[in-house]
């Protein structure tokens, strides 16, 4: 039997016994390594947070609120003429969890607004140094595109508490208005000088004051000396 199962192997020939011992080895061998390295090379299986977070900005930080702050004048203007804008509905999350899908919304709006608004001043768009309002004419200033982008991103259910108008001081000092997205990986800025939806501390801004949460006082930053107006395209 044992000169028959040799005689089969290879071409039909017969073949010393130690030459087919050696050649059986070396395939078993072969066997074990291929299917050592298809093991050892099989993907690891994807954790649902992992899943979560991908694509997501590295998790940063909530930029801490201090003492209760005045807003600039032109929202108080603003709030009597837009009140439903300005009201605090505490049962509404003050943070969103951050999703794959949430950050494609964030940054489609940011960058559609951008492009669809063209920036303008107060003076020249309404004849007033500061005026906080939607720009539907086409036309408007950071807080005008903020405020469309905010008004955009509650129609798409993100809740408004959420969402805070922001005023900083920027790269040339000036006032400027963002929108500060709360979240669970950090407090995001959603700005009309860049398409980039970036971290607060990542923004090269000095950040002053933002909306409250709890009511309608506002709430500092970090102490810095608080913009008159925010008539910054």
């Amino acid at each position: 039997m044992r000169y028959a199962v040799l005689r089969s192997v290879g071409d039909g020939s017969a073949f010393p016994r130690g030459n087919v011992g050696r050649r059986l080895r070396r395939a078993a061998h072969l066997s074990l390594v291929g299917a050592t390295l298809l093991i050892g090379g099989a993907a690891a299986p994807v954790q649902p947070s992992q899943a979560r977070t991908a694509g997501l900005p590295e998790a940063g930080t909530a930029a801490d609120p201090g003492a209760p702050a005045r807003p600039v004048a032109a929202w108080n203007d603003f709030c009597a003429r837009y009140p439903s804008e300005c009201t605090v509905d505490l049962g509404e999350p003050a943070l969103v969890v951050l999703t794959p899908a949430l950050w494609h919304t964030l940054t489609t709006v940011n960058r559609r607004v951008n492009a669809r608004i063209k920036p303008i001043t107060d003076m020249a768009h309404w004849g007033v140094v500061d005026r906080w309002d939607f720009p539907d004419d086409g036309f408007g200033d950071c807080e005008d595109i903020q405020l469309l982008k905010r008004r955009m991103l509650v129609e798409r259910r993100l809740p408004r508490r959420a969402l805070r108008m922001t005023v900083v001081i920027d790269e040339i000092g000036e006032g400027h208005a963002v929108l500060m997205v709360r979240t669970d990986r950090g407090d995001l800025i959603l700005d009309n000088k860049t398409n980039a939806v970036l971290p607060w501390q990542r923004t090269g801004y000095s950040f002053v004051k933002r909306e409250g949460q709890d009511g309608k006082a506002w709430v500092s930053l970090n102490g810095d000396t608080s913009p008159v107006t925010t008539a910054n395209r």
